[in-house]
């Protein structure tokens, strides 16, 4: 039996049915124009997601005075709706198009290891387009697999995973289907490149580490994942320039034994991310609270909440 949908994942599942249809259906430019004055919207009204993101590029981009942490905040919105945009449009994107549009830095390490056989695995923040760097690894001879979170509604859910198979990928659900690391290490095996968004931890059995001078939790599968299975791992991040996405990868990240060595493992990860953020902190789109003091900062809030309630 079909669970029945509260009214707010109804608005939701249909905002996202609508905005696929009509994205895919207006001119590319106006479709564009709409949505960057949706993001001006959004960032105008301030809220929960506005204001945690604002706190994220604080750590950034510490330097900036008020009003310049605003205009960033602004630039990272608009950002962040150009990645949906793109996540609309892409499964009508020509193979020529999403391949051209994608260049690269530091790729022929790792590829070189990739085509070797014995698979391989990316580890992402959430930064540029992530759906666009996995097809454009999927047309060129690395196809992906890689694990979602469930959202809510299910049919929400259902439709990203189809969204992401048409893209090329393999998709398995983070949560509800057993252990995510044992169909990851599977995929492996069969010589595909597992792909993690791996600057947030879902999992809260992550490990601190420093990210942008702040401690920080991220999760620990994809060093967990290369140690288990000899597969090399490198972070991977991704940028605007201008019409074009610019994906930098790290170098190979040594496997080291030990827990100490997955903390060191991830460390490195955070290293390379937190070097990319800075460079462009307007397109890194973390909506979400990641440092170990903005949790504390919660945590007390509620506490107190409860005290006076």
């Amino acid at each position: 039996m079909t669970p029945r949908l509260s009214p707010r994942d109804r608005i939701v599942d249909y905002a996202f049915r609508l905005a696929w249809v009509v994205t895919r259906h207006t001119p590319e430019a106006l479709a564009a124009r709409v949505l960057e004055s949706a993001a001006d919207r959004l960032w105008r009204r301030h809220g929960s997601g506005v204001t945690q993101l604002e706190a994220n590029l604080r750590r950034a981009a510490p330097q900036l005075d008020p009003a310049e942490l605003r205009l960033l905040s602004r630039l990272a919105m608009r950002s962040y709706f150009r990645y949906w945009h793109e996540a609309f449009l892409l499964p009508s994107w020509s193979h020529q198009r999403v391949v051209d549009t994608v260049v690269t830095t530091n790729e022929e390490g790792f590829r070189r290891r990739f085509e070797e056989g014995s698979g391989g695995i990316i580890a992402l923040p959430h930064m540029g387009n992530w759906d666009l760097a996995g097809a454009w690894a999927c047309l060129t001879g690395m196809p992906v697999s890689t694990v979602a979170e469930r959202l809510r509604p299910e049919a929400l859910y259902d439709r990203f995973v189809a969204y992401r198979t048409s893209l090329g990928m393999e998709v398995s659900p983070l949560t509800g289907a057993g252990n995510p690391l044992t169909e990851l290490r599977g995929a492996i095996r069969r010589g595909r490149l597992v792909c993690l968004v791996a600057d947030r931890d879902l999992s809260k059995s992550g490990v601190e580490v420093d990210l942008l001078g702040e401690p920080a939790r991220m999760p620990t599968g994809p060093a967990a994942l290369a140690r288990m299975t000899g597969a090399p791992l490198v972070a991977l991040t991704s940028e605007y320039r201008g019409p074009l996405l610019r994906l930098h990868f790290s170098d190979v990240v040594e496997v080291r034994p030990g827990k100490d060595g997955v903390r060191a493992m991830t460390q490195q990860l955070a290293d390379f991310y937190g070097a990319a953020i800075r460079r462009q902190p307007e397109d890194w789109h973390m909506l979400q609270p990641i440092f170990s003091a903005d949790f504390t900062t919660r945590s007390s809030t509620e506490s107190t909440v409860a005290e006076h309630g």
